[in-house]
């Protein structure tokens, strides 16, 4: 299908999408809406006969089009191992050891964002891979689900977005080769991270929530439920797995099946990247991750997993081959909504890219003939990021189109050899990025964020969204201050400096409100 340029219009769709579903507390028939009103613009923008049918025609084409096949086999196969891990009486067990060792609150938040920052290797795997392990500590711990889905969408994203070795890593190498601004895309990547302020503070602040007491806005009352053992975030999936457990089931049967997922998806990462290849320049760490893909690689080391999993579990005896195929297709059962977000977010994002042009009309704002002051870059490059990640709900996608216009513009501007500006801009550029990626609903993490910590969709959008716009607000402090100074120091002090601020007094006037309520 031909594209259709609409300009402003080309914005509409995620916005009414995401309005919808903060409005109903319903996100599929607002992420349908939002496609539709997407299909409708271009069917009419295009001069098609039939607005109706051709709306409904075009969606649906979309929806098959940008549909990722590898990223739901993954989903799928994950649930099972999630699944036939419960019902061999390994989550059983292992909740029961980690809460005899976790004792407290802020010992198993505190454990879940250092998990969240080690498996840094791609967003995906971290999100259900954290979800999995840590889920069932949480609950015993009284730590609601959207808690868990914020500190693993906090950890997921943020991490990659800073690790030199990490399929984030790789795609922003890729962008940055192309526009042959640097000689070596590493030492360029690794130059950006100090500068990524939104990932700094997001990890920075997922800490700080974990050790001290700083809720405020919806996730507060989310966790005041959880505490009253009322958590009306957690996504309800029909019987639970663990009721029929075995009880013979031990802690290594849930170890070993997750530790098996990350050794075979390390190893697959490397295969599909062509690191036992026959092409010599690939034959290294580093180059096979950054050839490699995330869906294949992905798949693969699932079903290794699940692979391990059979062998432990029918191989003892635990399970018999009818129940482990049975657990399977009850795993495989309670991933498909998070399944069918998938698809409808992957629908209305190609709608916005593909049909009406929206990264276009939002490369438009920031061109190398646009007159910006070099001091107000990195701040309005941050801000246009953020709202085209937002729009579109893809970090990848967004890079990908806004580095080689960052680069022209930052040299045009200030075109002296090893000017700051140009890192500056492009790490204002990926922490943008993130931030749209982290707070959109329709961005693939945020729904497996949610699918991995078994929290409504809706809810951890909602209490999560407070949160981002706190640390992007700082980050934009921090961009704004080096754009001006060019200073490392002098940025982040600006940042930490009103997300400190914020803090204090959104945590003042909780406490002050909450003393008055008891008073009465």
């Amino acid at each position: 299908m031909d594209p259709y340029n609409a300009g402003w219009l080309s914005i509409l769709p995620p916005v009414i999408a995401v309005v919808l579903a903060l409005k109903t507390k319903e996100v599929y028939s607002s992420l349908l809406v939002g496609i539709l009103t997407g299909t409708c613009i271009y069917t009419v923008g295009m001069g098609h006969g039939n607005v109706v049918v051709g709306s409904v025609e075009v969606a649906f084409k979309t929806m098959v089009t940008k549909f990722d096949l590898n990223i739901v086999m993954f989903c799928s196969m994950l649930g099972a191992l999630v699944c036939v891990i419960a019902l061999a009486g390994g989550a059983r067990a292992y909740g029961k050891w980690a809460t005899s060792r976790i004792k407290g609150r802020r010992s198993a938040m505190f454990s879940t964002s250092l998990l969240g920052a080690f498996i840094f290797i791609d967003d995906y795997f971290n999100c259900l891979t954290v979800g999995t392990v840590m889920r069932p500590i949480t609950d015993a711990r009284k730590i609601s689900r959207a808690k868990l889905a914020y500190i693993i969408d906090s950890t997921a994203a943020p991490v990659c977005i800073i690790a030199p070795i990490s399929s984030w890593a790789a795609a922003v190498g890729s962008n940055l080769k192309a526009t042959k601004a640097f000689d070596n895309e590493l030492a360029a990547f690794t130059a950006m991270i100090p500068w990524n302020f939104y990932a700094l503070l997001c990890l920075l602040l997922v800490i700080l929530i974990s050790l001290v007491r700083l809720d405020f806005g919806p996730m507060l009352a989310a966790e005041r439920r959880a505490m009253q053992g009322n958590d009306s975030t957690v996504q309800r999936s029909g019987k639970d797995e663990t009721l029929d457990a075995n009880d013979r089931g031990t802690v290594c049967d849930m170890l070993v099946p997750i530790l098996s997922l990350i050794v075979c998806a390390t190893l697959a990462l490397l295969y599909v990247g062509g690191y036992w290849g026959e092409d010599a320049k690939y034959h290294s760490i580093g180059a096979a991750f950054g050839n490699t893909e995330a869906g294949p690689a992905l798949v693969l080391g699932s079903f290794g997993a699940l692979v391990v999993a059979f062998a432990m579990f029918v191989g003892r005896g635990l399970l018999s081959l009818k129940s482990f195929m049975e657990g399977m297709l009850r795993g495989v059962q309670a991933m498909v909504p998070a399944n069918l977000i998938l698809v409808l977010a992957w629908g209305i994002s190609g709608v916005c890219r593909d049909l009406l042009q929206t990264p276009q009309f939002i490369s438009t704002l920031v061109s190398p003939d646009t007159a910006f002051v070099g001091a107000l870059l990195p701040a309005v490059i941050f801000i246009i990021a953020g709202f085209l990640s937002f729009s579109t709900g893809t970090a990848w996608g967004t890079f990908g189109i806004m580095i080689p216009i960052v680069v022209s513009v930052a040299q045009a501007i200030d075109p002296a050899a090893g000017s700051p500006l140009v890192v500056i801009s492009l790490s204002a550029t990926l922490a943008g990025s993130v931030f749209g990626d982290h707070c959109s609903p329709i961005s693939d993490t945020t729904v497996l964020s949610s699918a991995g910590s078994g929290c409504i969709h809706i809810e951890h959008v909602s209490t999560q969204l407070p949160y981002a716009l706190l640390t992007a607000a700082s980050a934009l402090a921090g961009y704004i201050v080096a754009g001006l100074t060019y200073n490392w120091a002098l940025s982040l002090g600006a940042a930490l400096l009103v997300l400190f601020s914020v803090l204090c007094v959104l945590h003042f006037g909780h406490g002050k409100a909450e003393a008055s309520a008891q008073s009465k």
